[in-house]
């Protein structure tokens, strides 16, 4: 039977670096331009998730011409009370040009270099999202979703919900296990921070 949209592939696929939080547990410090071992979050991002997609984007909501300096186009919240991570992705999904959003936060230098190749590879048929599990917990942040889902999650923000897992959920994800010795840790606190340049 053929499928009612393209499977992602790289060629289709616009990459979404989240940016836009608050950080309140980091100092409300811009977690993006934090730096680890005298380099901003956001270059380990970028430097991992850019050869995996066709094309890539940053959601801030802060310090835009920093990020700008990336030469990547920087997309704002709809919303200015800081809703959360799927405001950042739903301005990704308007803002993008292909098939298929694979986005990711700012804060894991550590990020898979074949997280994207391994999504798609484990997508099936007729499913517009698919998220990692890691460590026996989904990671949301890191979904790949079809743009056919923006409709569902403006509604979903326009209604007050803010909670990724509480949407995530409604949209039936594909669920695909990463093995131990995948990485999805991010770095929330200042020990997070201590403890990464210490590795």
């Amino acid at each position: 039977m053929q499928t009612p949209f393209p499977n992602p592939t790289k060629s289709n696929i616009s990459g979404l670096i989240l940016a836009g939080g608050q950080a309140k547990r980091l100092d409300n410090k811009d977690k993006g331009l934090i730096c680890l071992k005298e380099k901003p979050l956001i270059e380990y991002t970028i430097g991992a998730l850019k050869p995996q997609v066709q094309t890539l984007m940053i959601s801030a909501n802060r310090n835009i011409s920093a990020y700008q300096g990336y030469g990547l186009p920087v997309i704002v919240d709809e919303q200015s009370d800081y809703p959360g991570p799927l405001a950042g992705i739903l301005a990704g999904l308007k803002n993008m040009q292909t098939e298929w959003l694979q986005c990711v936060p700012c804060d894991n230098p550590w990020l898979d270099q074949n997280l994207v190749n391994h999504l798609c590879e484990q997508h099936t048929d007729e499913c517009l999202v698919v998220t990692p599990r890691w460590q026996q917990g989904l990671q949301p942040v890191y979904s790949l979703l079809h743009r056919s889902l923006m409709d569902s999650l403006e509604q979903f923000l326009q209604q007050g919900h803010r909670k990724v897992q509480d949407w995530l959920k409604q949209q039936h994800p594909c669920i695909i296990d990463f093995d131990e010795q995948s990485n999805f840790s991010n770095i929330n606190t200042v020990d997070d921070l201590t403890r990464a340049e210490q590795q």
